[in-house]
Protein backbone atom coordinates (compact mmCIF):
# COMPACT_ATOMS: atom_id res chain seq x y z
CA UNK A 1 0.00 0.00 0.00
CA UNK A 2 0.95 3.61 -0.17
CA UNK A 3 -0.80 6.31 -1.16
CA UNK A 4 -0.27 8.24 -5.07
CA UNK A 5 0.25 11.93 -5.50
CA UNK A 6 -3.43 11.59 -6.62
CA UNK A 7 -4.62 9.87 -3.86
CA UNK A 8 -3.63 11.73 -1.25
CA UNK A 9 -4.43 15.47 -3.68
CA UNK A 10 -8.43 13.82 -3.37
CA UNK A 11 -7.83 13.22 0.26
CA UNK A 12 -6.27 16.79 1.25
CA UNK A 13 -9.38 18.38 -1.47
CA UNK A 14 -12.07 16.64 0.02
CA UNK A 15 -10.64 15.12 3.69
CA UNK A 16 -11.46 12.01 5.49
CA UNK A 17 -14.93 11.38 7.78
CA UNK A 18 -14.09 9.82 11.19
CA UNK A 19 -16.44 7.09 12.22
CA UNK A 20 -15.37 7.58 15.97
CA UNK A 21 -13.45 11.05 16.77
CA UNK A 22 -13.59 10.25 20.38
CA UNK A 23 -12.05 6.51 20.12
CA UNK A 24 -9.52 8.43 18.21
CA UNK A 25 -8.98 11.29 20.78
CA UNK A 26 -9.51 13.91 17.88
CA UNK A 27 -10.39 17.41 19.29
CA UNK A 28 -10.99 20.24 17.22
CA UNK A 29 -7.94 23.06 17.37
CA UNK A 30 -8.22 26.58 16.23
CA UNK A 31 -5.94 29.39 15.77
CA UNK A 32 -3.67 29.93 12.90
CA UNK A 33 -2.37 27.39 10.50
CA UNK A 34 -4.00 24.07 9.20
CA UNK A 35 -6.72 23.85 12.34
CA UNK A 36 -9.25 21.79 10.85
CA UNK A 37 -6.61 19.30 10.33
CA UNK A 38 -5.20 16.23 11.77
CA UNK A 39 -1.76 14.82 11.20
CA UNK A 40 -1.72 10.88 9.79
CA UNK A 41 1.18 8.90 9.29
CA UNK A 42 0.52 7.11 6.15
CA UNK A 43 2.68 4.13 4.62
CA UNK A 44 4.92 6.67 2.68
CA UNK A 45 4.20 10.38 4.44
CA UNK A 46 3.77 11.94 6.91
CA UNK A 47 0.15 14.36 5.82
CA UNK A 48 -2.06 17.44 7.13
CA UNK A 49 -5.78 15.98 6.13
CA UNK A 50 -8.82 17.79 7.25
CA UNK A 51 -11.19 16.05 9.50
CA UNK A 52 -13.31 18.38 11.24
CA UNK A 53 -15.24 20.71 8.67
CA UNK A 54 -18.80 19.91 7.70
CA UNK A 55 -17.91 19.65 4.48
CA UNK A 56 -16.35 16.22 4.62
CA UNK A 57 -18.78 14.29 5.48
CA UNK A 58 -19.95 13.57 1.52
CA UNK A 59 -16.04 12.99 1.04
CA UNK A 60 -15.43 9.41 -0.02
CA UNK A 61 -12.67 8.68 2.11
CA UNK A 62 -13.63 7.25 5.78
CA UNK A 63 -11.49 6.67 9.14
CA UNK A 64 -12.53 3.15 11.34
CA UNK A 65 -9.94 2.50 13.83
CA UNK A 66 -9.15 -1.29 13.25
CA UNK A 67 -8.46 -2.62 16.58
CA UNK A 68 -7.08 -1.86 19.99
CA UNK A 69 -4.25 -0.84 18.57
CA UNK A 70 -3.27 2.64 17.36
CA UNK A 71 -4.00 1.63 13.48
CA UNK A 72 -6.40 3.33 11.80
CA UNK A 73 -7.84 1.79 8.22
CA UNK A 74 -8.36 4.90 5.80
CA UNK A 75 -11.18 3.43 3.09
CA UNK A 76 -11.96 5.09 -0.46
CA UNK A 77 -15.70 4.27 -0.21
CA UNK A 78 -15.50 0.66 0.66
CA UNK A 79 -11.84 -0.24 -0.95
CA UNK A 80 -8.97 -0.25 1.88
CA UNK A 81 -6.62 2.07 1.15
CA UNK A 82 -3.82 2.43 3.35
CA UNK A 83 -3.01 1.82 6.87
CA UNK A 84 -1.89 4.87 8.98
CA UNK A 85 -1.34 6.47 12.62
CA UNK A 86 -1.27 9.29 14.06
CA UNK A 87 1.55 10.72 15.51
CA UNK A 88 2.42 10.68 19.03
CA UNK A 89 1.63 13.10 21.69
CA UNK A 90 5.15 14.96 21.65
CA UNK A 91 7.50 14.92 25.14
CA UNK A 92 7.71 18.64 25.14
CA UNK A 93 4.24 18.60 25.91
CA UNK A 94 4.43 17.50 29.54
CA UNK A 95 6.58 20.27 30.48
CA UNK A 96 5.88 23.71 31.98
CA UNK A 97 7.67 26.91 31.53
CA UNK A 98 9.15 28.42 35.04
CA UNK A 99 6.07 30.21 35.35
CA UNK A 100 3.79 27.71 35.00
CA UNK A 101 2.79 28.06 31.21
CA UNK A 102 2.46 24.22 29.48
CA UNK A 103 4.79 24.16 26.61
CA UNK A 104 1.99 23.51 24.32
CA UNK A 105 0.54 26.88 24.82
CA UNK A 106 3.67 28.28 23.60
CA UNK A 107 4.32 26.07 20.66
CA UNK A 108 2.65 23.17 18.90
CA UNK A 109 3.90 19.61 17.10
CA UNK A 110 2.85 20.21 13.22
CA UNK A 111 3.14 17.35 10.94
CA UNK A 112 6.07 14.97 12.71
CA UNK A 113 8.85 16.65 13.55
CA UNK A 114 8.13 20.41 12.88
CA UNK A 115 7.47 22.83 15.61
CA UNK A 116 5.36 25.63 15.11
CA UNK A 117 4.28 28.84 16.82
CA UNK A 118 2.17 32.09 16.43
CA UNK A 119 4.41 34.70 18.11
CA UNK A 120 1.59 37.69 18.50
CA UNK A 121 -1.65 35.28 18.83
CA UNK A 122 -4.12 38.87 17.82
CA UNK A 123 -4.40 40.93 14.36
CA UNK A 124 -4.94 44.33 13.57
CA UNK A 125 -6.96 43.23 11.07
CA UNK A 126 -8.73 40.55 12.83
CA UNK A 127 -11.52 42.46 14.73
CA UNK A 128 -13.59 44.02 12.05
CA UNK A 129 -15.01 42.21 9.35
CA UNK A 130 -14.38 44.54 7.22
CA UNK A 131 -10.60 43.85 6.95
CA UNK A 132 -10.25 40.17 8.02
CA UNK A 133 -9.16 37.52 6.03
CA UNK A 134 -12.27 35.40 5.79
CA UNK A 135 -10.76 32.66 6.28
CA UNK A 136 -8.91 33.41 9.48
CA UNK A 137 -9.49 31.90 13.11
CA UNK A 138 -6.27 33.63 14.64
CA UNK A 139 -7.66 34.59 17.79
CA UNK A 140 -10.26 31.75 18.18
CA UNK A 141 -7.59 29.45 20.06
CA UNK A 142 -6.69 32.41 22.19
CA UNK A 143 -10.54 32.41 23.17
CA UNK A 144 -10.58 29.21 24.04
CA UNK A 145 -7.78 29.16 26.40
CA UNK A 146 -5.34 26.92 24.28
CA UNK A 147 -2.93 29.06 23.99
CA UNK A 148 -1.44 32.60 24.94
CA UNK A 149 -1.61 36.31 23.78
CA UNK A 150 2.23 37.25 22.96
CA UNK A 151 4.84 34.66 23.49
CA UNK A 152 8.19 36.15 24.45
CA UNK A 153 11.35 35.23 23.14
CA UNK A 154 12.77 33.43 26.44
CA UNK A 155 10.16 30.92 26.20
CA UNK A 156 10.25 30.16 22.96
CA UNK A 157 14.08 29.50 23.18
CA UNK A 158 13.34 27.51 25.87
CA UNK A 159 10.14 25.02 23.93
CA UNK A 160 12.35 25.21 21.13
CA UNK A 161 15.59 23.38 23.37
CA UNK A 162 13.51 21.02 24.85
CA UNK A 163 11.57 20.10 21.84
CA UNK A 164 14.33 19.25 19.66
CA UNK A 165 16.09 17.50 22.79
CA UNK A 166 13.66 15.61 23.70
CA UNK A 167 11.61 14.72 20.38
CA UNK A 168 14.17 14.89 17.54
CA UNK A 169 12.19 17.97 16.02
CA UNK A 170 14.27 19.21 13.02
CA UNK A 171 12.62 22.91 12.26
CA UNK A 172 10.86 25.61 13.43
CA UNK A 173 8.26 27.94 11.66
CA UNK A 174 7.12 31.32 13.57
CA UNK A 175 4.36 32.96 12.44
CA UNK A 176 2.74 35.81 13.72
CA UNK A 177 -0.43 38.42 13.94
CA UNK A 178 0.20 41.44 12.09
CA UNK A 179 0.43 44.30 14.56
CA UNK A 180 -0.05 47.79 13.79
CA UNK A 181 3.56 49.00 13.38
CA UNK A 182 5.02 48.96 9.84
CA UNK A 183 7.68 46.24 10.16
CA UNK A 184 4.27 44.00 9.86
CA UNK A 185 5.66 41.67 12.76
CA UNK A 186 9.27 41.29 11.38
CA UNK A 187 10.68 42.91 14.22
CA UNK A 188 9.32 40.76 16.87
CA UNK A 189 10.43 37.49 14.60
CA UNK A 190 13.97 38.92 14.75
CA UNK A 191 13.86 39.39 18.33
CA UNK A 192 12.21 35.69 18.82
CA UNK A 193 14.80 33.72 16.10
CA UNK A 194 17.77 35.84 17.75
CA UNK A 195 16.89 34.06 21.52
CA UNK A 196 15.98 30.49 20.10
CA UNK A 197 19.51 30.66 18.05
CA UNK A 198 21.76 31.55 21.27
CA UNK A 199 20.35 28.14 23.00
CA UNK A 200 19.46 25.73 19.89
CA UNK A 201 20.61 25.17 16.18
CA UNK A 202 17.61 24.89 14.70
CA UNK A 203 16.69 25.73 10.99
CA UNK A 204 13.97 28.44 10.86
CA UNK A 205 11.16 29.74 9.14
CA UNK A 206 9.47 33.17 9.86
CA UNK A 207 6.61 34.27 8.26
CA UNK A 208 4.74 37.94 8.43
CA UNK A 209 3.34 40.14 5.68
CA UNK A 210 5.74 42.07 3.57
CA UNK A 211 7.36 45.01 5.75
CA UNK A 212 7.29 48.58 4.79
CA UNK A 213 10.86 48.44 3.97
CA UNK A 214 14.04 45.82 2.95
CA UNK A 215 16.07 46.31 5.57
CA UNK A 216 14.34 43.80 7.51
CA UNK A 217 14.81 41.07 5.52
CA UNK A 218 18.28 40.98 6.51
CA UNK A 219 17.85 41.86 9.82
CA UNK A 220 15.63 38.89 9.89
CA UNK A 221 18.25 36.41 8.52
CA UNK A 222 21.13 38.35 11.05
CA UNK A 223 18.97 37.33 14.04
CA UNK A 224 18.67 33.84 12.33
CA UNK A 225 16.24 33.32 10.03
CA UNK A 226 16.87 30.31 8.12
CA UNK A 227 13.97 31.12 5.41
CA UNK A 228 10.89 33.46 4.93
CA UNK A 229 7.45 33.11 4.17
CA UNK A 230 5.25 36.07 3.01
CA UNK A 231 1.83 34.77 2.16
CA UNK A 232 -0.35 35.84 -0.53
CA UNK A 233 -3.00 33.63 0.03
CA UNK A 234 -4.72 34.89 -3.27
CA UNK A 235 -3.80 36.15 -6.38
CA UNK A 236 -6.11 38.16 -7.82
CA UNK A 237 -7.07 41.75 -6.74
CA UNK A 238 -10.92 40.57 -7.34
CA UNK A 239 -10.33 37.80 -4.70
CA UNK A 240 -8.15 39.75 -2.23
CA UNK A 241 -10.17 42.31 -1.85
CA UNK A 242 -13.52 40.44 -1.57
CA UNK A 243 -11.73 37.68 0.95
CA UNK A 244 -9.02 39.30 2.31
CA UNK A 245 -10.14 42.81 2.34
CA UNK A 246 -7.34 44.21 4.99
CA UNK A 247 -4.48 42.53 3.80
CA UNK A 248 -5.23 43.83 -0.08
CA UNK A 249 -4.16 47.16 1.47
CA UNK A 250 -0.75 45.44 0.77
CA UNK A 251 -0.50 45.37 -3.22
CA UNK A 252 0.81 42.81 -5.13
CA UNK A 253 3.23 45.32 -6.58
CA UNK A 254 4.74 45.13 -3.04
CA UNK A 255 4.87 41.70 -2.80
CA UNK A 256 6.55 41.32 -5.84
CA UNK A 257 9.06 43.68 -4.56
CA UNK A 258 9.86 42.76 -1.15
CA UNK A 259 9.72 38.43 -2.63
CA UNK A 260 12.54 40.25 -5.10
CA UNK A 261 14.24 41.65 -2.02
CA UNK A 262 14.09 38.98 0.34
CA UNK A 263 15.62 36.44 -2.01
CA UNK A 264 18.65 38.10 -2.62
CA UNK A 265 18.81 37.65 1.31
CA UNK A 266 18.12 34.00 2.07
CA UNK A 267 18.46 32.49 -1.85
CA UNK A 268 16.22 31.08 -3.85
CA UNK A 269 13.92 28.60 -2.89
CA UNK A 270 14.12 29.77 0.55
CA UNK A 271 11.59 32.67 0.20
CA UNK A 272 7.70 31.08 0.17
CA UNK A 273 4.37 32.06 -0.42
CA UNK A 274 1.15 30.20 0.57
CA UNK A 275 -1.77 30.10 -2.02
CA UNK A 276 -4.98 28.89 -1.45
CA UNK A 277 -6.47 27.15 -4.10
CA UNK A 278 -10.42 27.11 -3.90
CA UNK A 279 -10.68 30.83 -2.63
CA UNK A 280 -12.18 31.89 -6.22
CA UNK A 281 -8.81 32.24 -8.06
CA UNK A 282 -9.07 30.94 -11.04
CA UNK A 283 -6.32 27.80 -12.65
CA UNK A 284 -5.28 30.09 -14.78
CA UNK A 285 -4.52 33.14 -12.54
CA UNK A 286 -3.07 30.57 -9.76
CA UNK A 287 -0.67 29.14 -12.53
CA UNK A 288 0.32 32.18 -13.84
CA UNK A 289 1.40 34.47 -10.73
CA UNK A 290 2.92 31.00 -9.50
CA UNK A 291 5.41 30.64 -12.47
CA UNK A 292 6.45 34.73 -12.10
CA UNK A 293 7.18 33.90 -8.81
CA UNK A 294 9.25 30.49 -9.11
CA UNK A 295 11.22 32.14 -11.72
CA UNK A 296 12.36 35.22 -8.92
CA UNK A 297 13.08 32.02 -6.79
CA UNK A 298 10.11 31.69 -4.46
CA UNK A 299 8.68 28.64 -4.00
CA UNK A 300 4.54 29.13 -4.44
CA UNK A 301 3.16 26.27 -1.88
CA UNK A 302 -0.26 25.83 -3.19
CA UNK A 303 -2.26 24.06 -0.83
CA UNK A 304 -6.46 23.21 -0.97
CA UNK A 305 -8.37 25.58 1.34
CA UNK A 306 -9.95 23.98 3.97
CA UNK A 307 -13.39 25.82 5.78
CA UNK A 308 -12.44 26.45 9.29
CA UNK A 309 -15.82 26.58 11.57
CA UNK A 310 -15.94 29.70 13.17
CA UNK A 311 -14.99 31.68 10.12
CA UNK A 312 -17.35 33.66 7.53
CA UNK A 313 -16.36 30.79 5.48
CA UNK A 314 -17.20 27.74 7.09
CA UNK A 315 -19.86 26.76 4.76
CA UNK A 316 -17.51 27.34 2.00
CA UNK A 317 -17.07 24.81 -0.44
CA UNK A 318 -14.10 22.45 -0.48
CA UNK A 319 -11.76 22.99 -4.37
CA UNK A 320 -12.13 20.45 -7.31
CA UNK A 321 -9.08 18.21 -6.35
CA UNK A 322 -8.70 17.80 -10.52
CA UNK A 323 -8.10 21.69 -10.09
CA UNK A 324 -5.65 20.71 -8.20
CA UNK A 325 -3.60 17.45 -9.89
CA UNK A 326 -3.88 20.23 -13.31
CA UNK A 327 -2.20 23.54 -11.22
CA UNK A 328 0.30 20.27 -9.23
CA UNK A 329 1.09 18.95 -12.37
CA UNK A 330 2.46 22.25 -14.32
CA UNK A 331 4.06 23.29 -10.73
CA UNK A 332 6.02 20.51 -9.70
CA UNK A 333 7.96 20.20 -13.57
CA UNK A 334 8.52 24.19 -12.97
CA UNK A 335 9.58 23.57 -9.25
CA UNK A 336 11.88 21.15 -10.31
CA UNK A 337 13.21 23.10 -13.63
CA UNK A 338 14.00 26.10 -11.17
CA UNK A 339 15.96 23.90 -8.61
CA UNK A 340 13.96 24.83 -5.45
CA UNK A 341 12.49 21.60 -4.42
CA UNK A 342 10.97 21.63 -1.33
CA UNK A 343 13.94 18.96 0.03
CA UNK A 344 16.56 21.63 -0.68
CA UNK A 345 15.04 24.54 1.54
CA UNK A 346 16.18 25.20 4.76
CA UNK A 347 12.99 25.20 6.62
CA UNK A 348 9.13 26.15 6.56
CA UNK A 349 5.96 24.87 5.33
CA UNK A 350 7.10 23.57 1.28
CA UNK A 351 9.86 22.23 3.08
CA UNK A 352 7.19 19.78 5.52
CA UNK A 353 5.29 19.74 2.47
CA UNK A 354 2.37 17.99 4.61
CA UNK A 355 -0.46 20.45 3.83
CA UNK A 356 -0.40 19.89 -0.04
CA UNK A 357 0.56 17.19 -2.49
CA UNK A 358 2.53 19.34 -4.33
CA UNK A 359 6.01 17.95 -3.17
CA UNK A 360 5.21 14.81 -4.91
CA UNK A 361 4.83 16.41 -7.97
CA UNK A 362 8.06 17.47 -8.04
CA UNK A 363 9.35 14.08 -8.42
CA UNK A 364 9.86 13.00 -12.36
CA UNK A 365 8.27 10.03 -11.95
CA UNK A 366 5.47 8.99 -8.45
CA UNK A 367 2.34 7.04 -9.34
Amino acid sequence: MGLSKRDLTEIQSQGIRWVDTDAMGLSRQGGAGPTDHKALNFSNQTSMIPVFSDQIQSSPYKAIKKDSSDAILIYAKDELLDTVTIPAEPNFYKLKTKDGIPYSKIATLHSKDVLATTVLQTCVRYRSRETSCQFCAIEESLKNGKTIERKTPEQLAEVAKAAVELDGITQMIMTTGTPKTSDRGAAILVESARAIKAVIDIPIQAQCEPPAEDFWFQELKDAGVDALGMHLEAVSDRVRKSIMPGKACVSMARYMSAYKAAVKVFGAGNVSTYILAGLGDTEEEILSVSKQLIQIGVYPFVVPFVPVAGTPLENYPMPDPDLLDRIFSELGPAIRARGIESEKLKAGCAKCGACSSLKSYEAETNG
